[in-house]
């Protein structure tokens, strides 16, 4: 091992004491974390508005300050773009993470301060490292480097917007160059093929050990990797690869499709790293359980119906909508998300769902996690292996009822689609008491569509979605999927030469 990787393995190690501390005090850590949040933003046109300054505890801060979601938050958003300081935190905002999400809005811009960026994002993204390398303690992840799959940002009115992840490169500048690749310049291209040609010249030759990114737009660039390669896997390309940070969307659609893609046996780390913050890291490989992080500068809460609780009062085996409150500006921002704790002793949690993603049409209730464990159902009925999905409701003509359409990106195609329709429509009866019970009424067997390989990616680089929506509540958004099923890689199957 080289002087440089044992000084670096050595430094991130030195950081496990201080988070095994804070995970078991993390009661007390959010409660530390909220007087701090109030106390400095009391003055703040969103303190002055809400009385922050009478408030002491996590009672009166629930009884004070309503929910929002990204509508009602807006004015506060706008605000802040307009360049005002001191609107919901400290100081003036100089960036935006632009993140699409389950809202009337096309994209959501959230305020990202220096301090979220350094005290929450950045150091989330060491401790991903120090947890892996205390678990994998034969690790080489320093011996070479880590392929980043991010996004592209640009300046608007003033301040930084774009990817989180393109935010992260842009804030670091280059004191990570020694350990990530691709360059700055190759990593910012926002022409999604451009960058991808930009990323092979540079990385080909280079010892890649570790990728970390979105799964959606990671495999669509290892796709073009074995194109241009000639390769039959990722281990044939980059010899010493070991480990995939994954984190924005579920892994579970894509284990399949990476485990053949790769080529040998991979690490998979999960890692809870929204826009709006970094939450939860899951300290043991290919878990989808991860270990909430409360020391990051976000207060939590937790919220079922309209019974909202602090950290302490969570149970195992519950759902809720999580809340955020942040350094960055956020006040009881709720994101979306439905997460559910399988440990409290100490707080790991796994997502499970959307608020806002489910079907029900019919009356058949169908939620996110009914539709992936139908999915891995049919699947290892079929043999197939499922790269990207989405699933929209349509009614029939005159007539009340109707039937749920599946669009289907395969990266292995079952022997037969209708067999792999009918195993999946069974798998979502057998799951779904409701839809099991709307399938004796008013609704027909699922249908299943297929669509070439890279008409998803194609779709999100049209119209700038991080995320694939996996559950809609009208077909608009797959008649926008099917519309880019023909050429979805354009003309350009060799790497052209010219340089970028």
């Amino acid at each position: 091992m080289s002087v440089f990787a044992k000084f670096m393995r050595r430094a991130m190690l030195a950081r496990y004491g201080y988070i095994e501390h804070q995970v078991e005090r993390a009661v007390e850590v959010q409660y530390s974390t909220l007087r701090n949040l109030l106390e400095r933003c009391r003055y703040t046109a969103f303190g002055r508005r809400y009385g922050l300054h009478r408030v002491h505890n996590a009672e009166q801060f629930a009884e004070r300050v309503g929910r929002f979601d990204y509508g009602s938050y807006q004015e506060y958003i706008t605000r802040m773009r307009r360049g005002e300081s001191n609107v919901a935190c400290e100081g003036r905002v100089g960036m935006f993470a632009i993140s699409s999400g389950s809202t009337s809005a096309r994209s959501k811009y959230i305020p990202l301060t220096r301090e979220m960026m350094r005290r929450n994002h950045l150091q989330g993204m060491a401790d991903v490292v120090t947890l892996y390398l205390h678990g994998n303690p034969s690790s080489r992840l320093f011996e070479g480097r880590t392929l980043t799959m991010g996004g592209s940002c640009r300046v608007e009115d003033g301040a930084l917007v774009g990817d989180l992840s393109a935010l992260t490169m842009a804030f670091t500048g280059g004191w990570l160059s020694t350990v990530r690749a691709p360059s700055r310049k190759a990593a910012l291209i926002e022409d999604f093929d451009t960058k991808c040609k930009a990323i092979w010249r540079e990385c080909e030759k280079q010892r890649i050990v570790a990728l970390a990114g979105v799964p959606s737009w990671t495999m669509a660039l290892l796709r073009r990797v074995l194109e241009w390669s000639g390769k039959s896997s990722i281990a044939d390309v980059w010899h010493d690869m070991e480990l995939f940070m994954h984190g924005g969307v579920s892994f579970k659609p894509y284990g399949e499709a990476f485990a053949q893609i790769m080529g040998r046996k991979m690490n998979y780390l999960e890692s809870y790293n929204a826009s709006e913050g970094f939450v939860a890291i899951a300290d043991r490989c290919g878990s989808e359980d991860m270990l909430l992080m409360p020391h990051y500068g976000c207060y939590y809460e937790f919220a079922r119906g309209e019974n909202v609780v602090p950290l302490e009062g969570v149970r195992r085996g519950v759902d809720y909508a999580l809340l955020m409150t942040t350094v960055g500006g956020l006040w009881r921002y709720e994101l979306g998300d439905v997460v559910r704790f399988t440990s409290i002793d100490p707080y790991r949690l796994r997502i499970v769902g959307r608020v806002r993603q489910y079907i029900n049409a019919f009356g058949e209730e169908l939620m996110e996690g009914n539709a992936e464990e139908a999915l891995l159902k049919a699947c290892m009925m079929t043999g197939a292996v499922v790269e990207e999905y989405s699933v929209a409701p349509c009614f029939f003509e005159g007539a009340a009822g109707g039937y749920h359409l599946w669009v289907v990106e395969f990266a292995s195609l079952p022997d037969d689609v209708e067999s792999f329709a009918m195993a999946l429509d069974a798998a979502l009866r057998e799951i779904n008491s409701d839809y099991d019970a709307k399938r004796r009424s008013v609704m027909a067997a699922a249908v299943v569509k297929t669509v070439p390989r890279g008409t998803f990616h194609r779709w999100q680089a049209l119209c700038s979605r991080r995320k694939v929506p996996r559950l809609l509540t009208d077909r608009t958004t797959i008649d926008d999927i099917l519309s880019c099923a023909e050429g979805v890689y354009g003309d350009d199957k060799e790497l052209e030469k010219e340089e970028i």
